[in-house]
């Protein structure tokens, strides 16, 4: 691709629906084509020296006339709040809210017998189940769409999380208040976990690296809290821990940002 358009070579190859087009320059050329009028203009030329491909469209827009005709466009509004949240997202993030407000009320009341606040074992993790939900195929009945168009990846990714945090954080930072838990002794796990989350879903799937997370802090942070009542790698000298894994996953993200464009696949 030139700085500016496509050229003539990779829009030919893309018309003709060639299969040895790299992932990431089929990619670029669609998400191309969605804003630049001329180059739309030049795929039609293409395409119109095609005759399969041309009988395909018109059986295509024969058939989706009818429909288009009587539907309405969805509102900019709209379309600006589906890159920041899924129809799933709301009521994931209200059970959160839910889960942390019992862990407040487990904390103050005599019921709680550990010797861990029950905040501190669950606000770094609760946001994993948002992330879940913000890009995983099972958990979105609108995935396979915003899978498929051109600006999906990392971008919209990061955007949802975004939303998963900008949310659940102020509510975490609330319970910590109430509970006396330390900003950093629940913040810094938190970002963490998110941050481990994305860069291993850009191998694993999203879904697949939230679940496996979340074994692992059962496994290595609630287990131990619950028979030992305590939990070693929330200590404060455990912060620098976190901080590492803060950053390895930041960089593993930035490094592997272009598996969520090449490859939305099951995640």
């Amino acid at each position: 691709m030139s700085a500016q358009h496509p050229s003539d070579a990779l829009v030919r190859a893309y018309t003709r629906g060639d299969t040895d087009l790299p992932a990431d320059r089929l990619w670029a050329v669609e998400a191309h084509l969605e804003g630049c009028s001329g180059c739309r203009a030049r795929l039609a030329a293409e395409a119109g020296g095609l005759p399969d491909v041309t009988a395909l469209l018109t059986t295509v827009r024969d058939g989706l006339e009818p429909g288009l005709a009587a539907s309405r466009p969805a509102a900019r509004g709209a379309r600006r709040v589906t890159a920041w949240t899924t129809p799933v997202m709301a009521p994931w993030l209200a059970t959160i809210v839910a889960v942390t407000a019992v862990a407040v009320l487990l904390d103050r009341t005599a019921r709680w017998s550990g010797g861990v606040s029950p905040v501190l074992l669950l606000a770094p993790a609760l946001p994993l189940a948002g992330v879940a939900a913000a890009w995983t195929r099972g958990l979105d009945p609108a995935f396979e769409l915003t899978a498929a168009t051109p600006r999906a990846g990392l971008p919209l990714l990061l955007r949802r999380t975004l939303t998963v945090l900008a949310v659940l954080l102020p509510v975490h930072a609330t319970a910590g208040l109430l509970t006396g838990v330390a900003l950093a002794q629940w913040l810094l796990p938190s970002l963490a976990l998110t941050a481990a989350a994305l860069a291993l879903g850009g191998v694993i799937g999203v879904g697949r690296a939230t679940a496996v997370l979340g074994v692992l802090w059962s496994a290595a942070v609630l287990a131990p809290a619950v028979t030992l009542g305590s939990a070693p790698l929330l200590r404060p000298g455990g912060l620098p821990g976190w901080a590492g894994v803060l950053v390895l996953g930041v960089g593993v993200l930035l490094a592997r940002r272009r598996a969520y464009t090449t490859s939305p696949g099951p995640r």
